[in-house]
């Protein structure tokens, strides 16, 4: 038995001025993958592995070609400052670890957990390599806290837990959670240090001269800044 495996983003519209230092903190429901990983303890994640297959995952296209590196998915800052927030609401927290990203709305099958285990993945869940992407093109910094409701169906206690156990796992974990996230805001720096910022500064290899007019006006908002320059051109 499993729960659903997936996450809140509320991303708030500012003005083209402050999108530089908006940060997304993603809170998102997983199962474990490690014997050592137990329920009601968060993972940040620094790593993604994509499963699934068919999901946009990019704003670019229709006449703008843009290739952002992402290498290291999770910004560093973000991370750290999360860490810390968990050891201040005495939440158990792992720094670090893959996160799987599966395609659902299904489970795994026992040969595809521990398929995924063999490959020394840490956590599954269903929805963040996509917004890690997004958040990445859109210059934003991003990052993860992970909450283990459940071990995977690798594991042999699997079929011994109940909805009644899941259920109150999220609900202790969802208290945990917003414990986190308040001292995270309290403690997050106010200008960003990272590169998140600038993360499509050389990345659109379309000429410049060459992009339509409808692109131009649909994307504005990431690459204006950078097509008025020709930082990219």
């Amino acid at each position: 038995m499993q729960r659903a495996k997936g996450s809140s983003v509320q991303l708030t519209i500012a003005p083209p001025s402050l999108v530089t230092e908006l940060r997304v903190i993603s809170v998102s429901a997983v199962g474990s993958l490690r014997e050592d990983l137990r329920p009601l303890e968060f993972l940040i994640p620094d790593q993604f592995f994509d499963r699934t297959r068919g999901r946009v995952s990019t704003f670019f296209g229709n006449g703008v070609v843009a290739h952002i590196a992402f290498a290291d998915p999770i910004c560093p800052e973000l991370l750290s400052v999360l860490e810390r927030a968990c050891t201040s609401a005495k939440v158990a927290v792992h720094r670090g670890g893959t996160y799987v990203c599966m395609e659902g709305p299904a489970f795994s099958t026992k040969a595809e957990s521990h398929l995924y285990r063999s490959w020394k993945m840490d956590i599954i869940g269903m929805t963040n390599l996509q917004e890690a992407k997004l958040a990445r093109e859109a210059e934003l910094c991003y990052a993860t806290v992970a909450m283990v409701t459940d071990y995977d169906c690798w594991h042999p206690d699997h079929d011994a837990v109940t909805v009644d156990q899941i259920i109150t796992n999220l609900v202790k974990n969802s208290e945990n959670a917003a414990r986190v996230l308040v001292e995270a805001l309290h403690a997050m720096p106010v200008a960003r240090k990272c590169t998140c910022g600038s993360a499509l500064k050389n990345a659109i290899l379309t000429d410049v001269s060459q992009i339509p007019p409808q692109a131009r006006r649909d994307l504005d908002l990431l690459i204006g800044k950078y097509l008025s320059t020709g930082e990219n051109a």
